[in-house]
């Protein structure tokens, strides 16, 4: 398989990365609220929709978040070709939020919570990138970081999925959104086996 970045992985690396540095300058102090807030929430504006997936709260989040984009996103680009892997990754952190949103509403209606904590970070739509991998190879052989082993893609996505659903229902994984890493695994699963899996375009 054909190494190195492809054109919209190397762009949202070097975006990602940018933007954790400058809004860690002292100028960021003047730049609205990048995190994303329930609808119903004072703070919440439209922008947010998609500044969000560009915010990281801190160095490991976005260490994790670009290598497993670093990782996979040039393999699923390479198959389904530079836009078909756009609208995969900005889909599925769409999808993300949509799961959130859900999330949220039910915890503001249930409990009558007025504010909650703001989402950040490209969890979302890497996890569609990383099950459009498993579901485009899925018996690929990878070496997990945590535990060090190795294992074929299908098993991979079934595993973070489990993790994920796991502790959005116990709560095991404070601060996280795992249900939103959930939406986006979906939708990535969706629109990869039903639209770009069939309609493969290699370069």
């Amino acid at each position: 398989m054909t190494r190195g970045l492809t054109d919209v992985v190397k762009h949202l690396l070097i975006l990602n990365i940018l933007l954790f540095i400058i809004v860690r300058l002292p100028v960021a102090q003047h730049f609205p609220d990048l995190a994303l807030y329930y609808p119903g929430d004072t703070r919440f504006r439209p922008f947010q929709l998609i500044s969000h997936m560009f915010m990281h709260a801190s160095q490991s989040h976005i260490f994790f978040n670009m290598f497993g984009l670093f990782m996979f996103g040039p393999h699923v680009e390479r198959y389904m070709g530079s836009k078909n892997f756009f609208s995969l990754y900005f889909l599925s952190g769409l999808g993300a939020l949509v799961a959130h949103f859900a999330v949220q509403y039910s915890m503001v209606s249930g409990m009558e919570v007025t504010q909650l904590r703001g989402m950040v970070g490209a969890s979302g739509a890497l996890m569609g990138v990383v099950i459009a991998f498993a579901t485009i190879y899925p018996n690929m052989k990878l070496m997990l970081i945590f535990p060090p082993i190795p294992i074929k893609a299908k098993y991979m996505a079934v595993f973070y999925v489990g993790i994920d659903l796991f502790s959005g229902i116990t709560g095991a994984q404070a601060n996280v959104a795992n249900f939103a890493h959930l939406g986006g695994a979906l939708t990535g699963f969706i629109l990869t086996y039903f639209f770009f899996k069939g309609n493969s375009y290699r370069r």
